[in-house]
């Protein structure tokens, strides 16, 4: 399977080249493909906050390259390079909230960075750094290609029959370093013959649903049909929907799951009609200081995201509220699938049991 998902890749959001680091605008796609180039710490954390660049593991990549241009950029100025770095630090991890990968690279890129000799010269601090976020971003590649196997395997568990699935948002190569979660175990479920066809929710007001799932899908020949987000119940009761396969932008301590405004109904529709719930994250989407889903901060867009559709309005001239994310709790989940293996019905002794695994890839 491994073989054949390499075989399969055809996109990628991140790029890093000869010190600079390339990012495919999403929020032009599909009909756009801009690729933009970065220089500077500053310049990443505006490409995050303003979704240049978005999905929590895709994120995390990214902030963890925006410390080497932030390093590189303190190299060409007078004054300590340490000192300007700490509030490279400080500007990345402020420009997305909810999303823990975004902290989760930030600490070990400064983690790497303390373990340095305190005389180490600025260009092997450098270099060190720089092989760190490569690092971070390889091993998120290979962590989807083991969740996609572990996803796929769960499926096929519960039946070797061609299912029909639904997802919400994007997860897939576009939103991570390569494959994808949630949408690389679709991806591996098709080339297991295990996919009859996905149902995409839009995703509203991004519509990363159908601007980008949808996109990914149809390029590599995957049955795919898109449908308005408040078509899942109606769907659910009508077709033949096995799973709901989703990601995340944050697990806690007890499995509660933060992702995608919509998830949460999403996980209540499912259990109603039976339709089994799958959460696919890296273990770095797990956050283990937070009790439950009550502690995630979630994040609130402007209210021109949902009032307007590129700058132009389309809604009444009224007050919006725009959560971008909502909270499932762990006792609405089936399986939360991770690099480190499955946690069916998750709860705090199953979810600390598997983060003292190893990875298994």
């Amino acid at each position: 399977m491994r073989e054949r998902l390499l075989a399969a890749e055809k996109v990628k959001a991140i790029d890093w080249r000869d010190g600079v680091l390339y990012l495919l605008d999403q929020r032009k796609l599909p009909l756009e493909d801009d690729w933009r180039g970065y220089r500077t710490a500053a310049q990443v954390a505006e490409a995050i906050r303003d979704m240049v660049v978005r999905g929590a593991p895709a994120i995390g990549i990214a902030a963890a390259y925006g410390v080497v241009l932030g390093l590189r950029e303190r190299l060409a100025r007078e004054g300590d390079w340490r000192d300007g770095l700490a509030a490279d630090f400080e500007l990345l991890a402020a420009s997305r909230p909810t999303a823990v990968n975004l902290f989760w690279a930030l600490n070990r890129m400064r983690e790497r960075l303390d373990r340095l000799e305190a005389d180490v010269s600025p260009e092997a601090a450098l270099g060190a750094l720089e092989a760190e976020a490569v690092d971070i971003h390889a091993s998120d590649r290979e962590a989807n290609l083991t969740m996609a196997q572990f996803g796929m395997e769960l499926i096929r568990k519960h039946s070797a029959k061609p299912q029909q699935v639904m997802t919400h948002c994007n997860t897939g190569a576009l939103a991570t370093g390569g494959f994808g979660t949630a949408l690389g175990v679709i991806r591996a479920a098709h080339l297991a013959g295990l996919l009859e066809r996905v149902y995409a929710g839009e995703t509203r007001p991004w519509l990363q649903g159908s601007r980008l799932t949808a996109w990914e899908l149809a390029n590599e020949g995957v049955p795919v049909s898109l449908t308005v987000d408040s078509a899942a119940a109606h769907l659910m009761k009508t077709q033949a929907i096995s799973w709901v396969i989703v990601g995340a932008d944050r697990i806690t301590a007890n499995g509660d799951v933060a992702n995608k405004i919509g998830t949460y109904q999403l996980a209540i529709n499912a259990m109603h009609h039976g339709v089994r719930f799958m959460v696919v994250a890296p273990s770095s989407t797990i956050d283990m200081n937070l009790e439950s889903g009550e502690d995630i901060p979630i994040e609130e867009r402007p209210a021109h995201e949902l009032l307007a559709v590129n700058g132009q309005r389309i809604a009444a001239d009224v007050e919006a509220c725009n959560p971008v994310f909502d909270v499932t709790p762990a006792d609405l989940i089936d399986a939360i699938v991770t690099e480190k293996g499955v946690v069916e019905r998750p709860d705090a002794a199953k979810m600390a049991n598997l983060m003292s695994r190893k990875r298994l890839h």
